[in-house]
């Protein structure tokens, strides 16, 4: 007579199908981590862009130029009730703007006019190889964000 086998699942067999568990959570933690980190780079440039946009309401309503100002060595911008507004940690800020709109080399600015046009630029977030463009156009003062991959 044969011995009856139990029936049922080897060690061997429990530890790898627990490894194959710990690398799928793995992966999957990575990828939410990134998404949640591209979503809070997401959100810090549609508050800045809706900064320059209540800056550019402001001197529509008061009839008097405004300035937005952006400090690329603290990462910070100064927003519409004069307040420092620190950017997410790991995020690079930089601008592009008129040379005369530069009070010092860390520190650029953009200037909206009761008109409603400004003297235009970009602010650039970037994180890794991602990047966020703020674009305030000089003619309208319209501002608008462009999510890019930069090229290295």
């Amino acid at each position: 007579m044969k011995a009856a086998r139990a029936h049922g699942f080897t060690l061997l067999e429990m530890l790898a199908v627990i490894l194959l568990i710990g690398i799928a959570a793995a992966a999957v933690s990575i990828s939410v981590s990134q998404g949640l980190a591209s979503a809070r780079v997401r959100a810090a440039s549609s508050e800045l862009a809706g900064a320059l946009r209540a800056t550019r309401a402001q001197a529509i309503v008061r009839g008097q130029e405004q300035s937005f100002d952006v400090d690329t060595r603290a990462n910070s911008y100064r927003n519409v009730k004069q307040r420092d507004v620190r950017l997410p940690k790991g995020l690079r800020v930089s601008i592009t703007s008129a040379k005369e709109d530069r009070p010092n080399d860390h520190t650029g600015r953009i200037r909206f006019f009761p008109d409603g046009s400004s003297t235009g630029g970009r602010i650039t977030l970037q994180r890794g190889k991602r990047q966020w463009h703020v674009n305030v156009s000089w003619l309208t003062g319209e501002v608008r964000v462009v999510d890019t991959v930069a090229a290295r």
